[in-house]
């Protein structure tokens, strides 16, 4: 490698370490469950987006496997040459009923999907009023957009108002926000957003990633959990996450599905996703609607979770979702608090700065559907504890 490069990256890496920012990638021994082997140690995992368990559920496990059986491991096309098999039809056909929409598209990823959409959708002339908050993959597609970008302050109404009105000339206006944001686990006004999109001639779109099989009745997601359905224009969602699959899409109208199919860049030009992930998807819908006290119990979970952080004294910020951060203070506390949760047979991941702010940074912790009483009690035992060591109760 060029010197002039390792030496730059050495110091980075340096940077970091100084920071005690730098981490080793943690390695999953097996399935990605409640309670799993991770580097070795039986853990109890705070650190999932496996809201409801479906990444072992047999129904899509079964599913996965007789999709190999029927269509093989692969699909060695992008969609547009010969990459669309049946079972991309009839995932994106169900799904178009699951979130009353006319039509939807699937993507490889969420992230792909907010780049695609964005870029595709947005052009000179144009205008994107965001929040500030919004996911990396929104500021990203916004990166790629050359429409102009007016960032308003986290879920502020009266500051998105003035963008909109800075943004009146524009030919197309779109308000873009995450459903629940994955760092804090707050919730958007959508019925407020919508109000004023309404009134100042712009479109909505929601990233509902965190609220996919979370929100809504049977996991609809925030729109139908506002009862918006018909008046949000675009929503963007995972497989990856509650659905325990992979993949994103967009539910909207047809002629913007039709529209993305010719524009939208990462679709274009990256292989459709596998028949295996298309099956366990279209199984996931089946869970979902089939099997509503998954959700009943993840809820159930949360509460408790919650009300005992809480209780014991900790920052657990503006959360109203499964996610929960645990404020630290610094990145350094809160990369010893994670390590230390670790050590008692806890993991929560520390985040810090640049994903959030260095006096914000905390353990990110998600509590599932699948976790037992048993796994509460004993995460909140070692939470009260290294807490205590900590200096945060």
């Amino acid at each position: 490698m060029q010197e002039a490069l390792r030496s730059r990256l050495d110091s980075e890496i340096n940077n970091l370490k100084q920071k005690h920012m730098f981490r080793q990638l943690r390695v999953v021994d097996g399935a990605e469950k409640a309670v799993c082997i991770i580097d070795g140690k039986e853990v109890i995992n705070l650190s999932s987006n496996n809201y409801l368990g479906l990444t072992t559920h047999p129904r899509l496990m079964e599913a996965a496997t007789e999709a190999i059986r029927t269509h093989g491991v692969g699909t060695a096309a992008v969609r547009t040459i010969i990459g669309t098999m049946d079972l991309h039809q009839e995932l994106e056909e169900r799904l178009a009923t699951f979130k009353h929409t006319e039509a939807t598209l699937t993507f490889q990823s969420g992230f792909a999907s907010n780049q695609g959409i964005i870029q595709a959708l947005m052009e000179e002339g144009d205008a994107i009023i965001s929040d500030e908050l919004n996911h990396a993959s929104i500021i990203d597609g916004i990166r790629l957009s050359k429409a102009s970008r007016h960032i308003y302050k986290h879920v502020d109404m009266n500051d998105l108002e003035a963008k909109l009105k800075e943004a009146q000339s524009a030919r197309t206006k779109v308000i873009i926000t995450d459903g629940v944001f994955s760092m804090d686990g707050d919730m958007t006004p959508m019925p407020d957003i919508v109000a004023l999109a309404e009134q100042y001639g712009a479109a909505t779109y929601v990233d509902d990633a965190h609220a996919s099989g979370v929100l809504g009745r049977n996991g609809r997601g925030s729109v139908d959990h506002w009862d918006l359905n018909g008046r949000v224009d675009i929503q963007v969602g995972t497989f990856s996450k509650a659905f325990g699959s992979q993949g994103g899409y967009v539910a909207g109208i047809q002629p913007l599905r039709d529209f993305l199919v010719h524009r939208a860049r990462t679709m274009l030009f990256s292989n459709a996703l596998p028949p295996s992930v298309i099956a366990s998807c279209l199984a996931a819908i089946d869970v979902l609607e089939t099997e509503p006290e998954l959700i009943d119990r993840l809820w159930e979970n949360t509460r408790y979770f919650k009300g005992a952080l809480a209780k014991l004294g900790f920052d657990i910020g503006s959360s109203v979702t499964p996610i929960t951060p645990v404020i630290a203070g610094s990145g350094e506390k809160a990369m010893k608090l994670s390590d230390r949760l670790f050590e008692e047979g806890v993991f929560a991941q520390g985040i810090g700065y640049p994903t959030v702010p260095e006096a914000r940074s905390r353990v990110r912790t998600i509590v599932t559907a699948a976790h037992t009483q048993e796994n509460l009690d004993t995460a909140i035992g070692a939470f009260e504890k290294v807490g205590h060591e900590l200096g945060l109760i």
